[in-house]
């Protein structure tokens, strides 16, 4: 491959603690996971190892988990949503959700409901299809430059969906607004004051994703992941995945990079400050599922006494990510991964074409031993711009 530097700011955590939260525990993803398996279509998205990739890059392993086979979403959204949901009826209506099917679930809801929540895309598809399985209404409300593609996907699951011309944290105010009016319930995926037991569920919801992936590490005889890099907006998904990580792995036997978009890096700077840091503006990513500018508290106090790098990029490295995966070495599968879902693997490959690729290993210490675990996290969830950039080479690595 060529040599090319990318625009990718690497801050080592010096707020590492090491404590997890026993909130996102494997006992309690392994209870999320139970309530998935009650889903009609349930089953466990794949784990692929690229093992000519691996070999490329000088590392032992690279596993990616490819959420775009998750329930027929293309992303794993849905995980969080529909558990949250779940959760928030069985309270209402004094249900154990430990031995509750999903369908039992429906008919014991005695009125609608209608649930409201932001989206870039994903989580508002998730909460749209758990509404609809159960027979209730959503509403979606998006930040301004969302997807034609993404609304279209919300609208045939029978919700209401609302782009509005603000960005998604005010959209996220809004919502809330609208919600406290309207009698509706909120399913957000991130916390506020008064607000943190429904984006704890779906936190939780998240971790069934890293339960299935410790499952399938331990079928190839993988005993541990030595690295994880996982993607942020808020940090839900992050600190989610890697709370249950940690609880089964130990923080200080995990090397974790969380990675975001230099144009919506609260974790990032957050992670350099050691406190929570809101980033404004229009957030211009073409990772939308990242492009979010305040930190999830709950995610965020993981991520601050649990992750080992913060990483900023450039959407070139995303890009570059997704060509990667849509275009694999030798004998590895093909993975169809869009913007926010490429951008680990990315982050690999810019760190291997880098002229200072030693400096950059050691730094995340890379080396022959690494078992490296990334998360796919959509498909072409925007199939138009997925072309853009893996046929027409929109956003190239080098000019």
């Amino acid at each position: 491959m060529s040599t090319f530097s990318m625009k990718m700011d690497i801050a080592d955590n010096h707020f590492f603690t090491g404590e997890h939260s026993s909130l996102f525990s494997r006992q309690q993803a392994q209870q999320a996971r139970q309530f998935h398996q009650k889903i009609a279509g349930y089953r466990p998205t794949p784990l692929y190892a690229l093992n000519d990739l691996a070999a490329l890059f000088g590392v032992h392993k690279i596993l990616v988990k490819d959420e775009s086979q998750r329930f027929g979403l293309n992303a794993f959204k849905m995980l969080g949503g529909s558990y949250a949901i779940a959760q928030l009826l069985c309270e209402k209506y004094h249900l154990d959700i430990n031995t509750l099917s999903f369908d039992a679930l429906k008919n014991s809801i005695k009125e609608k409901m209608t649930f409201a929540t932001t989206t870039d895309g994903n989580h508002g598809r998730g909460v749209a299809w758990a509404a609809k399985q159960l027979g209730q209404k959503a509403v979606i409300y998006m930040p301004k430059g969302s997807a034609q593609e993404r609304v279209d996907a919300i609208l045939r699951l029978g919700a209401q969906c609302i782009v509005t011309d603000m960005n998604y944290d005010d959209t996220v105010r809004f919502t809330q607004q609208m919600a406290q009016k309207n009698g509706w319930e909120v399913v957000q995926d991130t916390a506020w004051e008064g607000y943190t037991k429904i984006p704890t569920w779906i936190m939780q919801g998240y971790a069934t994703l890293a339960d299935e992936a410790a499952e399938q590490m331990a079928s190839m005889g993988i005993a541990r992941p030595t690295h994880v890099f996982l993607q942020a907006g808020v940090g839900a998904m992050a600190g989610g995945v890697l709370g249950y990580l940690t609880n089964v792995y130990d923080a200080r036997e995990l090397t974790s990079v969380i990675v975001e978009p230099d144009q919506a890096d609260c974790i990032y700077r957050s992670g350099v400050k050691g406190e929570m840091v809101n980033v404004g503006g229009d957030m211009a990513t073409i990772m939308a599922g990242l492009a979010c500018g305040e930190p999830n508290p709950l995610g965020w106090e993981i991520l601050r006494n649990c992750a080992s790098h913060f990483v900023s990029c450039q959407d070139s490295v995303a890009a570059l990510g997704m060509r990667v995966l849509g275009n694999p070495l030798g004998n590895d599968p093909a993975i169809i991964s869009g913007e926010s879902g490429a951008v680990g693997v990315g982050l690999l490959t810019a760190i291997h074409c880098h002229p200072d690729r030693d400096v950059l290993m050691q730094k995340l210490g890379l080396d022959s031993h690494s078992v490296v675990l990334a998360i796919s996290t959509e498909g072409d969830t925007d199939a138009k711009h997925y072309r853009e950039v893996v046929w027409e080479g929109k956003h190239p690595a080098a000019r």
